[in-house]
């Protein structure tokens, strides 16, 4: 039996530069709080002609279970604000109203953001070939409408810190890599740690 390898604690701050898909970049402050982190950043980006801003508090549990999100994005469209926030069971409410198309899901994932892939692989702490279905609450970055997404991991690198990703409802799949605080080092035509 392969024995899962535990992550150290995050750095104060991480960067990212966005590729392929947009052109941006993300920088993201970690404080540890008693019982949990609060995880805050900014996404700045370009995609698909569209500029948006994305600014985020994301407040975890000692197991990094997803509990309370508040999102901010500016846009030709104008300011949004978005709070999905869960019990920690899997029921979330979105701005205070309940969200039964979320039921079940653990994490939140911001398409505006690298980071939000730390949440799910630090929660399932996966050992070696094993494999895990994350669903997530999706933010989308430009009108910050919330969806239910279904992704998978498999670890498949040791030291490494590697991960097999898909999005089923993207048709997308692609090789993760992780340093040893389980935050993202490459999301290859997503992202790439530059800090």
């Amino acid at each position: 039996m392969v024995l899962c390898m535990p992550f150290l604690p995050p750095p104060p701050s991480a960067a990212w530069r966005h590729q392929d898909a947009r052109s941006g970049f993300e920088v993201a402050y970690f404080q540890a709080l008693d019982g949990g982190h609060l995880l805050t950043g900014c996404t700045t980006a370009v995609e698909d002609q569209h500029s948006w801003i994305v600014d985020y508090e994301i407040g975890i549990d000692a197991d990094w279970n997803t509990r309370r999100v508040r999102v901010v994005g500016r846009s030709d469209a104008g300011l949004r604000t978005v709070t999905p926030e869960t019990d920690g069971d899997g029921r979330w409410r979105v701005d205070g109203d309940l969200a039964p198309h979320l039921d079940g899901c653990r994490d939140v994932d911001l398409e505006s953001s690298a980071m939000t892939n730390a949440l799910p692989v630090h929660r399932l702490d996966l050992a070696m070939h094993k494999r895990a279905t994350a669903s997530a609450a999706y933010v989308r970055a430009v009108d910050l409408s919330v969806e239910r997404l279904e992704q998978q991991y498999v670890r498949t690198g040791g030291a490494a810190q590697q991960y097999g990703y898909s999005a089923p409802a993207f048709d997308f799949a692609c090789q993760l890599t992780y340093d040893e605080a389980g935050l993202v080092l490459s999301y290859p035509g997503i992202a790439v740690r530059v800090g």
